[in-house]
């Protein structure tokens, strides 16, 4: 099982949005996610706007290119864009240790 952190950034006068957003994604995106194999996914953000994925997934590059095939994905992400600094890519943050 791979698992997988990711940084991104929110914008800051968008946070109250981007944390509402979040208390009701779409019971469509949710179940997009299962079937594209993502796992234990967790979101945090700090009051600042970063905003730090966790995930756990077999392959994650397989896993983002089955979510970008679907249509409730595209959807999802042209709602979502506005709410970032800059592009709304999925920048990995290196794993130095685990502990299990």
């Amino acid at each position: 099982m791979e698992r997988v952190c990711f940084q991104l950034r929110v914008r800051a006068d968008r946070l109250d949005e981007y944390r509402e957003r979040h208390t009701a994604v779409w019971p469509e995106m949710l179940a997009a996610l299962s079937a594209a194999g993502w796992t234990n996914y967790s979101l945090f953000l700090r009051p600042d706007g970063l905003l730090i994925g966790y995930l756990e997934t077999e392959d994650f590059e397989a896993a983002k290119r089955a979510m970008e095939e679907t249509d409730v994905d595209a959807r999802w992400q042209a709602e979502m864009a506005p709410l970032f600094d800059g592009e709304l890519a999925f920048e990995r943050v290196e794993e130095v240790f685990h502990l299990d």
